[in-house]
């Protein structure tokens, strides 16, 4: 191996883990049926006043309710788990299960209903998720759940509404 080969691929190697901080860590674009959803622009003022205060800190401070405290946890009804702040459908009731985390948990959400970033609050990376339409923070995707995904998408409950099969789902919040 050639010194100059072997110095140029140490340099790349050591240059990686670094480039990773540096790479926007916007959510990417997202789409429905080829029609982009649109981002809503809410000041946090107007957010406060539509989700209780608990849900705005989860939401739009990306902080975790404690493990165990969400109803939501025991919803084993059919529905649809809707963002709690701007009503957009994020998961389907044949999707969750109780992966005994203390949260929500889910096999997959609705496609191109959320967005990711890498967090790297844990000094680990862990992977992010929010609403595609209002940006609120829901959870962190993990790569331990069932088969055939091996996915654990773990919710706030707080951040999420359920609503029951037979009801209609509400407006999205304009």
């Amino acid at each position: 191996m050639k010194r100059r080969t072997f110095l140029q691929g140490m340099s790349l190697a050591t240059a990686l883990p670094v480039s990773m901080f540096f790479i926007s860590d916007q959510s990417l674009a997202i789409t429905v049926n080829d029609a982009p959803i649109e981002r809503l622009k809410k000041s946090p003022k107007e957010w406060r006043s539509l989700v209780s205060s608990e849900a705005f800190r989860v939401l739009f401070h990306e902080h975790t309710e404690h493990p165990g405290s969400s109803e939501l946890n025991h919803e084993h009804r059919e529905g649809t788990f809707i963002c709690a702040a701007c009503y957009l459908p994020l998961f389907e009731s044949q999707y969750k299960y109780e992966s005994g985390s203390g949260w929500p948990s889910f096999t997959q959400p609705i496609s191109g209903h959320v967005g990711t970033k890498r967090d790297f609050k844990l000094i680990i990376l862990r992977i992010e998720y929010h609403c595609a339409r209002c940006g609120g923070h829901q959870g962190h995707v993990f790569k331990d759940g069932p088969p055939p995904r091996n996915e654990r998408w773990c919710n706030n409950g707080v951040a999420l509404k359920f609503i029951r099969k037979e009801d209609q789902l509400p407006a999205l919040r304009g």
